[in-house]
């Protein structure tokens, strides 16, 4: 290019070397810069920075977590409720719902690890620990309805970007949660256990977590056949290698980090997370997963 060897002169219908260089400062400062700031524009139900496998898989997230007892539940048993410490913004909840003859404390792992990605969390203990899948739904959504009303942190939810998740009977309860309260943005459950097969009726994007050594819940009776029944949502399926009915009760990274996109891209409609979920894990002979299945694209 002629006019970079002539920095000193303007030709006619060249940009002298100054004036080429103001434009390129102006295009980095401005015009290159933008595109990340409108999307984040785009959806402002964006919480945290770009993510990438690490970031996902990481026991903590970017946000600081407090958490405090659940005080003064009604048509639910207790809990525990976790939330992001920063107060400037808004966060989508997820209430998780424990298994037959199971308590919270079970599960509380799940807690600190999703509020840590920008959730407000609410971990609950059921009426009693003998209730079945439906009562187990109606009590997830109770737990909603008080975090979103009633807690002290009421103020930090939006009550337009709730989710609802369970272990064992709690995610069989799902199907009741779903169909009572369609506006649920997702649900997820963790070796779901529940006597009706047929989940054709929910709407709400559904993600399954099976254990393919699990005799309790097993996922050909369980999780797969309602995967498969539902053809009115988005839905995911992921079944964990060797994992029995109980892997929901540890700290499980492979299932966290899928827990996590499926409430991101669904709760906080933040689509950076769908290449994690799209196409979905290996399933190769040494891999986590043993077996995946998904609507993908979204």
């Amino acid at each position: 290019m002629s006019f970079l060897r002539s920095p000193g002169r303007s030709r006619r219908g060249r940009i002298p070397l100054p004036g080429f260089l103001l434009i390129i400062a102006a295009l980095v400062a401005g015009g290159l810069t933008a595109a990340p700031t409108a999307q984040a524009a785009d959806n402002p139900y964006q919480r945290g920075p770009d993510p990438t496998n690490a970031s996902i898989e990481a026991t903590t997230g970017p946000f600081a977590v407090d958490s405090q007892p659940i005080v003064g539940a009604t048509g639910f048993g207790g809990g525990q409720i976790y939330y992001p410490r920063d107060t400037s913004q808004t966060y989508g909840a997820v209430v998780i719902v424990p298994g037959f003859l199971s308590v919270w404390a079970q599960l509380n792992w799940l807690g600190p690890r999703l509020a840590s990605q920008g959730f407000v969390v609410v971990g609950i203990e059921t009426s009693g620990t003998t209730d079945l899948p439906d009562a187990r739904g109606n009590q997830a959504l109770a737990a909603l309805d008080w975090a979103t009303n009633r807690s002290s942190v009421a103020s930090r939810i939006d009550r337009t970007r709730l989710a609802a998740a369970g272990w064992s009977m709690g995610g069989g309860g799902l199907r009741r949660a779903a169909l009572q309260r369609p506006s649920l943005k997702a649900i997820v459950g963790m070796a779901p256990w529940n006597g009706e097969r047929n989940w054709s009726s929910v709407t709400v994007p559904t993600m399954f977590f099976g254990g393919s050594s699990d005799v309790v819940a097993s996922p050909n009776d369980h999780a797969k056949p309602f995967y498969n029944s539902i053809t009115r949502a988005e839905k995911d399926y992921i079944e964990l290698r060797n994992a029995d009915h109980f892997f929901p009760t540890s700290a499980n990274t492979t299932m966290a980090k899928y827990f996590i996109s499926w409430l991101k891209r669904w709760v906080d409609n933040d689509t950076r997370y769908t290449q994690f979920l799209c196409p979905g894990p290996s399933t190769g002979l040494f891999a986590p997963v043993s077996a995946s299945m998904n609507t993908c694209p979204f």
